[in-house]
């Protein structure tokens, strides 16, 4: 059983790039825009970090009424990403791999910010979840500092959410993100400069109650007598960073990384910033441009969170999510094996996860799946011209299209839709996770229709066109294992252009089995294909061959 899905799954893979190609990874983050560009080494394999931008547009300085992101801050962002391509287009840049995050994921105007970026610039941005978001943090950290073995607890404190991680050299343990950032804790909770001690202390106390179900799921995942090393990114605790190196040293080292303060040295910073106005915290030794403004509510979570971990120091690390982003687009093309190759199947794992989690039939998905990428790969460049991305969420779809019998048979399909868009899959955008959820929401009854809210929120045409084709498949393979018995060994499809006629050449298991139930089932789920394709399907049973040998 696990064989077959492994082998469905590793026939999904995409072919090596080319060696010393120079990529870029840009964080549309609540606070700042980021690019860092780099030279990817595949011989290693690792890269090299050869140029970083970065502006502060605040995309979290959201409409305090209505939570969307503000019109001028749009354009602010899509000016500063006009920027980065010409700057990207002077160093050769083939790639620019992007993602969005908290303050993007959650305004009501969030997915139509992307699409004008993309209207206007051409580049897609990808939307990323919290805990994806925590995982290519994961990644870039990983990728960035020895490990040797051991737990660590990795904090990213960032405009507008948290994310606490605990992992070693292999795995992620645990992934979290919390709604609470340096902008977001600014905006909503200070109105006095400098903050009165009624607000400090309500600041505090929210912080603290908001991380503290993060922090309960990392210590339930240490082992007994483990002792996690904690590790800082981002620009919070960088800023924290290089100015207790200033203070301490006389001067901000060329790297931070490696640079260790104590929750002690924290604290004291925690309280002198508290009695300091915005323009005298503007005017500390190493205090980056505009950071003055969120630096306290950002160093309070990061002095709640070590206090409720209880770690006493706290290690900087000046690689994170953009890097976890050239990570992952290494690891999705092949260039990364060695100690990271456990993560190379991250998409799989969560994939099965998921389905284990909601009692799924693993035995009949994984003959669907088998029968949906038989026939997509068939009809590929016929019917279709999907890419092996496509490929890769109708096999998750495929797997996942049954979970919501969990809650109950009954329209199963829209729970299945739910439960799939809500289940935390790791490896993937929102808006992969959004195609695969419709996918498997398509796979019986009614076809996509634009009055359906789940697929009327996709605003490509390509990705509801996708959502058409592989749902349309997808009903086909799921036909062909109507009585979950395997009954079919396998399909060979037959394409007339000129009838507009697909034979599917269905070959039974065993030789006394008419399959009359599957053949039914094919000829009563067809119509949605056969509109879909324009072309009419034909089933046709073939016999089983018995061997005299």
């Amino acid at each position: 059983m696990v064989d077959l899905i492994s082998a469905s799954w590793e026939s999904l893979a995409v072919p090596t790039a080319n060696p010393h190609r120079i990529i870029a990874a840009i964080d549309l983050g609540t606070n700042s825009l980021h690019m860092v560009i780099v030279q990817i080494e595949p011989t290693l394999p690792s890269f090299s970090i050869i140029a970083r931008e970065k502006e502060t547009v605040r995309l979290g300085d959201r409409d305090l009424t209505t939570g969307n992101l503000k019109p001028e801050v749009m354009r602010r962002a899509i000016s500063a990403m006009r920027r980065f391509q010409e700057v990207a287009k002077t160093m050769n840049v083939e790639t620019i791999v992007a993602v969005a995050t908290s303050a993007v994921r959650e305004s009501p105007n969030g997915k139509d910010f992307l699409q004008q970026i993309e209207v206007e610039t051409g580049l897609h941005v990808d939307l990323i979840s919290g805990h994806e978001e925590a995982r290519r943090i994961y990644l870039g950290v990983l990728s960035g500092m020895e490990f040797n073995n051991q737990p660590h607890t990795i904090i990213d404190i960032g405009g507008g959410s948290t994310e606490i991680i605990l992992g070693d050299s292999h795995e992620e343990r645990t992934l979290t993100s919390t709604k609470i950032g340096a902008v977001r804790l600014t905006s909503e909770l200070i109105t006095t400069d400098p903050i009165c001690d009624t607000e400090f202390e309500y600041l505090q106390a929210y912080a603290r109650g908001m991380l503290e179900r993060s922090i309960e799921e990392v210590m339930a995942n240490l082992q007994f007598g483990e002792s996690p090393r904690l590790v800082g990114t981002a620009g919070t605790i960088e800023t924290i960073a290089g100015i207790h190196a200033r203070e301490h040293l006389g001067f901000i080292p060329t790297t931070l990384n490696g640079y260790q303060f104590s929750l002690r040295d924290l604290r004291e910073w925690v309280y002198r910033l508290r009695k300091m106005t915005n323009s005298e915290r503007a005017q500390v030794p190493g205090m980056p441009d505009k950071r003055s403004e969120v630096i306290l509510a950002g160093a309070v979570i990061l002095q709640e969170a070590m206090t409720l971990l209880g770690l006493q120091t706290i290690c900087v690390c000046e690689r994170s999510l953009r890097e976890g982003v050239v990570v992952d687009w290494m690891l999705t093309h092949g260039l990364i094996e060695d100690r990271l190759r456990y993560q190379g199947s991250v998409r799989q794992r969560s994939v099965l996860k998921i389905a284990k989690k909601f009692h799924v039939n693993l035995q009949h998905s994984d003959r669907v799946a088998g029968f949906a990428i038989s026939i997509f790969d068939q009809t590929q460049g016929i019917l279709h011209n999907w890419n092996s991305e496509a490929r890769q969420l109708l096999w998750s779809a495929s797997i996942l299209h049954n979970c919501g019998h969990y809650i109950n048979h009954s329209s199963h399909h829209k729970h299945s839709y739910y439960l799939i868009r809500n289940g935390e899959l790791l490896g993937y955008t929102e808006t992969e996770i959004e195609i695969i959820a419709n996918i498997a929401r398509y796979h019986r009854k009614s076809p996509p229709k634009k009055k359906h809210e789940n697929y009327r929120i996709l605003v490509n045409k390509e990705h509801r066109t996708m959502i058409d084709h592989l749902s349309a498949i997808l009903r086909l393979a799921t036909a062909l294992d109507r009585r979950q018995i395997g009954a079919i060994s396998r399909v060979q499809c037959d394409i007339n252009r000129g009838k507009n006629e697909l034979k599917l050449h269905v070959h039974a298991n065993h030789p006394n089995d008419d399959c009359s139930l599957e053949l039914w089932s094919l000829d009563y789920n067809k119509e949605v294909f056969e509109n879909e394709f324009n072309l009419k399907v034909i089933a046709v049973l073939k016999p089983t061959v018995i061997s005299l040998n």
